[in-house]
């Protein structure tokens, strides 16, 4: 995963610093009454976390309370864990008062909520590694819009896979692509059986192919194993195999393994549909290269901070 091969916040894009301004104008758009009361006196803030978790956001912390001219020191690395029933120390705010008042709660909404989502990630991940799959876990493309590259992070911090980030990122054809090109000029106003969207399938995946060209992966839900050969043999990259039960899961990707080892046919098997850190490792086998989930990152639970201010 990135997050062992570097610092993660090389990989952040120049825009978030527009959308932490954005954020920061939301909160304080016209007039700020309690920092008047306050004034410009110096001083700092302890940031203590006060539940057990997994620390990520620090870029979008720091940078926060950096475009209100205010510093910050860390004392622990992003990525540590927090323990439980404990006031961890965790950074110091410097800077004018009324500035660290004004970036709290916008700095502390951010981090609450990247650090639960890196928690949920490593949590369910540990969960998948006790018995010894190695494959692949990532989040999927229901994210929060307007907060997709903080959820995305926390996920990376996690340890998991982020997965796509956007339409333009990997092409993914769902089922309703498939239906859709599968009536495209039919003039039919229902769905297609669907014994004919094995069919249609293939059809799909050349048009991917043409529009994305070699750098673009496709990507091909599938609700059987027919569907799932007809996607390989068309060249798709991966096959999800789509609300299968676990057994269904094994036996299908164990199969699709076997017909087409030694074909010329490279593809990755990904499960998805309704998983969470407590099912997940019901569907992890040797033949699944990927289990995608937003759970962990949809819904999650906080990890709790405060900034506690003194006068320097």
């Amino acid at each position: 995963m990135a997050a062992a091969h570097g610092d993660l916040r090389h990989l952040l894009p120049g825009n978030y610093k527009r959308q932490i301004a954005d954020w920061l104008e939301e909160d304080c758009p016209s007039l700020d009454y309690g920092g008047f009361v306050v004034g410009e006196s110096e001083g700092e803030a302890r940031l203590l976390g006060k539940s057990a978790g997994v620390l990520a956001g620090v870029p979008f912390f720091d940078e926060v309370f950096s475009q209100l001219g205010c510093s910050t020191e860390w004392h622990i690395q992003e990525g540590q864990s927090l323990p439980a029933n404990t006031k961890t120390h965790c950074a110091t705010v410097r800077g004018p008062i009324r500035k660290i008042l004004l970036g709290e709660r916008v700095a502390l909404n951010i981090l609450a909520r990247c650090s639960g989502i890196a928690t949920k990630s490593a949590s369910t991940l540990a969960a998948l590694r006790a018995q010894g799959w190695t494959g692949i876990l990532a989040g999927t493309r229901k994210t929060t819009p307007g907060f997709r590259v903080v959820e995305k992070y926390g996920i990376l911090v996690g340890g998991a896979d982020p997965h796509r980030h956007d339409l333009s990122h990997m092409t993914m054809l769902k089922d309703n692509h498939v239906w859709a090109c599968a009536n495209n000029g039919a003039g039919q106003g229902g769905r297609t059986n669907p014994e004919s969207i094995a069919a249609a399938i293939p059809k799909a995946v050349a048009a991917a192919k043409a529009a994305g060209g070699f750098a673009t992966k496709v990507e091909v839900e599938v609700r059987s194993v027919e569907e799932a050969d007809a996607a390989i043999a068309a060249g798709a990259d991966v096959i999800m195999l789509d609300n299968f039960t676990p057994e269904g899961v094994r036996e299908a990707a164990r199969s699709l393994k076997e017909k087409w080892r030694g074909s010329g046919r490279a593809f990755l098997v990904e499960v998805s549909g309704g998983l969470t850190e407590e099912n997940a490792p019901a569907y992890a086998c040797a033949d699944v290269d990927i289990l995608s989930t937003s759970s962990i990152h949809q819904g999650t639970g906080i990890v709790d901070f405060s900034l506690k201010v003194s006068l320097r």
